[in-house]
């Protein structure tokens, strides 16, 4: 008799063995398969640029750029700016006494990312030629998932302001 309640607790056992394996694989599985592709349940990014200017540098200098880039989908992120008409063009974040220079800025998923003055925003240096009123500067940003788009951005008056008359 003491043999045969030996096999059925290695029964017992054996069978919770494997009821634990079947039940810890499913919820491996289950992690692996909820959203676990950098946000690809929203979909992918669809972007836009509005909104964008650059305000007329002094003597041609250094310049910052200013737009916004509207998402009606999944999560992205810039990741690089650049122009064939400057040398080079970086991200920068403000706060009340600093600036930083940023690597990438997140773009939300159905939201916005907003370059604007006192906040985030680009550094433009190294003009090909300098900068008139009313001209335009092309652009290159490059996002993670969506790739690069080209956007052409007015120099306006140093004190402007979109939205304003």
């Amino acid at each position: 008799m003491r043999s045969t309640g030996a096999l059925g607790f290695r029964r017992t056992a054996l069978a919770g063995a494997a009821l634990a394996t079947a039940l810890g694989g499913g919820a491996i599985l289950a992690a692996c398969g909820a959203g676990g592709q950098d946000g690809a349940a929203d979909g992918p990014a669809r972007l836009s640029v509005a909104d964008s200017y650059i305000p007329l540098p002094p003597a041609g200098g250094m310049a910052a750029g200013y737009l916004t880039v509207r998402n009606d989908g999944g999560p992205d992120q810039l990741v690089k700016v650049s122009s064939p008409g400057a040398g080079s063009v970086t991200m920068h974040r403000s706060t009340a006494s600093t600036m930083e220079q940023v690597e990438r800025l997140d773009v939300p998923a159905h939201g916005a990312l907003q370059l604007a003055r006192g906040g985030t925003h680009l550094m433009i240096m190294g003009w090909q030629k300098a900068p008139a009123l009313g001209e335009e500067l092309e652009l290159d940003l490059t996002f993670a998932r969506t790739g690069t788009i080209s956007v052409k951005v007015p120099v306006k008056e140093l004190t402007y302001r979109p939205g304003q008359s």
